[in-house]
């Protein structure tokens, strides 16, 4: 299946799919999901409405792919360098507690991103299982310690999606008001203890 918000090929063209989603960021960053309109979003990017709907057919489209980029740059630092910590418990929480704190210090992008993921329906499906590899790289990652080329396995992706499902749900309690920041991160050690046993 072929993602509709692919990157597209020409420079012309990837310039104004970032500029699509520097002004998603930048609008969520200020007003959280309600704040990012599609007509806001044109503007700011300087697109014709027409144009950002052929690279976004919706606003959902729009911030999972906002939230693949942010999970694709923290791939790029995770993977850059060795994870500290001397158990794969030890690391995953690492890389999971530097993940959660960056999002907790932007709360209105937070909201807006994980709403979004958790409104998405089948139609985002690629966008959605582009985030998904990208926890999986840094969190199989953190569970080898070192090793950035091994692919991860079938029970590598089980593990993380199960991480992420817990993660995705304690955000959520957090971006809502229900959780404390430390809620969230009891909600991780937990499932991450148990998980890597």
């Amino acid at each position: 299946m072929t993602s509709v918000t692919k990157t597209p090929g020409s420079d012309a063209q990837r310039e104004r799919h970032r500029r699509i989603l520097d002004a998603t960021i930048s609008l969520a960053e200020e007003g959280g999901f309600d704040a990012v309109q599609m007509r806001a979003v044109a503007d700011d990017a300087e697109v014709a409405l027409g144009t950002l709907y052929r690279y976004f057919p919706s606003k959902i489209h729009l911030l999972v792919t906002a939230l693949g980029r942010q999970f694709e740059q923290a791939e790029e630092q995770t993977l850059s360098r060795q994870v500290p910590g001397d158990t794969p418990h030890e690391r995953v929480m690492y890389i999971l507690g530097t993940t959660t704190k960056a999002l907790q210090r932007q709360p209105q992008l937070t909201e807006a991103l994980t709403r979004a993921f958790m409104f998405a329906d089948a139609s985002v499906a690629d966008e959605i299982h582009f985030v998904g590899m990208r926890l999986t790289a840094m969190i199989t990652h953190a569970i080898d310690g070192t090793d950035v080329t091994r692919e991860p396995t079938a029970e590598d992706t089980a593990i993380v999606r199960v991480i992420g499902d817990v993660w995705l749900s304690a955000l959520m309690g957090w971006v809502t008001g229900r959780t404390t920041a430390a809620d969230v991160t009891k909600s991780m050690d937990v499932a991450v203890r148990l998980l890597l046993r």
